[in-house]
């Protein structure tokens, strides 16, 4: 992908991003405005009005004109007597307020005198309500009020209408409803008026006004938990005097029908659809909320609309700033808050705010941007498989392109992205499994010298457990140093790495050779540096054994043919001075002596390059048999072979003769260096998982600083100590190169003065061998 198709790319995606973003704002701004999904809305303050419910309050009492009471009293209308009866007795329990939630429009032509009497009952109660209805629809809608005698022997006039929303259900209410010039507070207000509560909205029961209807200050309702909700006794156990004592006393008691076909039912919030409550339930409500205080109006519509946008907005910024997993995370949390802020919303502000399109919008962004990005993507996908299949490129060169010509557009699509990526994949891991297959450690760094990448090798060639990617290079290779000078080969300051010459020669902790190569070279505007490890460690062990061969060669082993001839000439020239016997002893010295040297040059090179012959066979038998060998050697030293412990059998895999080799050699030297009258101690012993040969003397020993050099070839470092002691230095050198190659390894321990142990370890024979 160019930089350019990618800027081209980000850039329309930033532009339909911004033409999603203005298109969905303005449509959640719209339905905000013109009132859009208020059935959805609907569902939402249901269930807030469900979640948040309390208790209702206990004061409030409902006298309930039910199936039972008409079955006992009979058909309806009944005789306002017995409404009288009914407010003596409910006066004679003091309550708070008494609202009768009955019309009593007109004058019972039947028994006339029945009204007089329900007048003295509410006169002697002082705290009755008389409920107001309004009649036909409409501006030009009239009163339907008490007839004038009832409705002077009332203490307060309250309307009881509810307002239905566009479903049927009555979730709200005006306070004040009625004439223009006296509207009438709620029947709930009223009661609150009759307590003796001095409010504003108080009317008293001043006879209505020839006046335009008008509907002020909506209120939502917000029901109480129940169902019922409100304590209820039945209308006959009230009028026969079957309540408990008290049962009335500082109520508000509301007397209304609740008996099947008898005043008006309502759907409620707090039902289901098939459910209805009465109309004097959902004045009990009323009253309720504002004992509770439970006021709840309507948002504002700038608020309204403010909470609308804003989270479609942060839905907007998710999806282009988080990707698609995040982005969708965002949007059903977005989705999830939304709803319950607007569920809660009254419960916490006492504002119902209208959530549904800021729901509709969240719901609709992902899915849009969602199609619009894929769209956006495969277009610029179909550009970038053009423009592969036009350069011709693939990641092997036998591997053609096909056209896709399958299925329909957008499959056509999908099957090259898949077979794009097919090879986008083939492409990488050919070149990350070369990259990773490079013999060599090979590092690819940034700018700041940062590991971006490292093969296999270069993470077998660190230290173990150290992690590569991230790091400093500079810190990684601080332990690669020039040869003579000592210093770091990579500078600390990334800056200066642009000094580096192209190869440089350097040496590790371990002591290894290693040639580094540096390559830099640019990337999309961006510096990467090449830094690859080549390990010299055999070529310069190779040269510096062909060095010290050469050595060997033209010195020690022409020391003795040139003595030889040196003899001969002395003989030639002064034969009275060297007898013929003591020229014979000479000679014979010096050709030994060659022998030997070259014997031994012959056995190092031998164990160091020729292929081992790899048996089983018994390590404790050719230690017996080596001591047993040595002991000719011992005694003309005057010297004792003791083996101090030897087990029964200890099997082991190599190259038999190379190990007695290393043996005898070992003994041999300890044999050489023990003083007369000494002892040569030999043990073999099971430290798993290795069988360990040792062989103590008690000879002069060996200082620690001259350890290291022990097994180096053509090392004497007895030359100044014992010079009769005869050697070239090749004996040790082939020891440690017999254990190195059968996986073990050399022990010295010894000091100046205190003789020396050569402990020789090798691998048990296990399972699998």
């Amino acid at each position: 992908m160019t930089l350019s198709a990618q800027a081209g790319y980000h850039r329309n995606l930033r532009r339909e991003w911004l033409v999603l973003s203005l298109l969905m704002l303005g449509l959640v701004a719209w339905l905000c405005l013109a009132g859009g999904l208020r059935r959805m809305d609907y569902l939402v303050q249901d269930a807030g009005t469900r979640l948040y419910a309390h208790a209702a309050h206990p004061d409030i009492v409902i006298v309930a004109v039910d199936d039972r009471s008409i079955a006992s009293i009979g058909r309806w209308p009944w005789r306002r007597a017995l409404h009288a009866q009914l407010v003596d007795q409910i006066t004679a329990q003091s309550p708070r307020a008494l609202g009768l939630d009955i019309l009593f429009g007109e004058e019972d032509a039947d028994y006339p005198g029945d009204d007089l009497l329900l007048a003295r009952a509410l006169e002697r109660n002082a705290h009755a309500v008389l409920p107001v209805a309004r009649r036909g629809d409409g501006p030009r809608s009239s009163a339907d009020a008490p007839m004038p005698l009832l409705r002077q022997a009332a203490a307060q006039l309250g309307h009881v209408q509810v307002q239905l929303d566009e479903d049927g259900v009555a979730r709200s209410l005006f306070e004040h409803e009625g004439p223009a010039s006296a509207p009438w507070p709620h029947f709930s207000t009223a009661m609150l008026c009759a307590e003796g509560l001095a409010l504003a909205s108080c009317r008293g029961n001043a006879a209505p006004v020839n006046a335009p209807w008008t509907s002020q200050d909506l209120q939502i309702l917000r029901f109480a938990q129940g169902q019922p909700a409100f304590t209820t006794y039945s209308y006959i156990d009230v009028l026969t005097g079957q309540l408990p004592a008290g049962a009335l006393r500082d109520k508000y008691v509301i007397v209304g029908a609740t008996a099947t076909g008898l005043g008006d039912m309502f759907a409620a919030p707090m039902v289901s659809q098939a459910e209805r409550i009465p109309g004097v339930e959902v004045i009990a409500h009323a009253l309720n909320a504002d004992l509770m205080r439970w006021h709840v109006q309507r948002a504002p519509e700038a608020w309204n609309l403010a909470f609308n946008l804003t989270p479609v907005a942060l839905t907007l910024l998710a999806i282009v700033l988080l990707g698609p997993l995040a982005g969708l995370i965002a949007s059903a949390t977005l989705f999830l808050a939304t709803l319950v802020a607007a569920a809660g919303a009254p419960t916490l502000s006492g504002w119902q705010f209208a959530a549904a399109p800021a729901l509709a919008g969240i719901a609709a962004v992902y899915p849009l941007w969602s199609w619009r990005r894929l769209s956006a993507a495969a277009h610029f996908l179909q550009l970038e498989i053009q423009a592969l299949r036009g350069a011709g490129l693939s990641p092997l060169p036998d591997e053609a392109m096909p056209l896709v010509l399958r299925g329909d557009l957008l499959e056509q699509r999908i099957h090259a992205v898949e077979d794009a990526t097919r090879r986008l994949r083939k492409l990488h891991h050919f070149i990350s499994d070369s990259l990773q297959h490079l013999p060599s450690p090979t590092f690819v760094c940034d700018a700041r010298g940062r590991v971006t990448l490292a093969n296999e090798a270069a993470l077998l060639y660190l230290p173990s457990g150290q992690a590569a990617q991230g790091q400093a290079i500079a810190q990684l290779l601080v332990e690669l140093v020039h040869p003579h000078s000592g210093r770091p080969l990579l500078p600390q300051d990334a800056s200066r790495m642009v000094e580096l010459p192209a190869q440089q020669e350097g040496r590790d902790a371990q002591g290894r050779h290693m040639l580094m190569l540096c390559k830099p070279f640019a990337l999309e505007g961006s510096t990467i540096w090449l830094i690859t490890l080549v390990d010299l460690t055999d070529m310069r062990r190779a040269q510096q054994q062909r060095d010290q061969a050469l050595h060997f060669i033209s010195h020690d082993i022409r020391a003795p043919g040139a003595s030889i001839l040196t003899l001969l000439e002395m003989r030639r020239e002064f034969p009275e001075q060297l007898s013929q016997q003591d020229l014979l002893a000479r000679i014979e010295r010096h050709a030994r002596s060659s022998l030997a040297m070259a014997q031994g040059f012959v056995q190092l090179a031998s164990a160091q390059a020729y292929e081992y012959h790899s048996t089983p066979f018994d390590l404790a038998a050719a230690l017996e048999e080596t001591v047993d060998d040595a002991w000719a050697s011992a005694q003309d030293q005057q010297v004792q072979m003791r083996i101090t412990h030897l087990p029964q059998a200890a099997p082991v895999h190599g190259d038999r003769a190379l190990i007695c080799r290393a043996i005898t050699n070992i003994v041999g030297n300890a044999i050489k260096f023990s003083p007369p009258g000494s002892t040569v101690q030999c043990a073999l012993t099971l430290e798993s998982p290795y069988w360990v040969i040792s062989v103590r003397d008690q000879g002069p020993g060996i200082a620690p600083e001259q350890q290291s050099h022990l097994f180096q070839p053509f090392k004497r470092l007895h030359e100044g100590s014992h010079p009769g002691i005869a050697g070239v230095g090749l004996g040790l050198a082939l020891v440690q190169t017999v254990l190195q190659r059968h996986g073990g390894l050399v022990q010295v321990r010894s000091s100046s003065g205190a003789g020396a142990e050569f402990r020789l370890l090798l691998p048990q024979e296990t399972a699998e061998q």
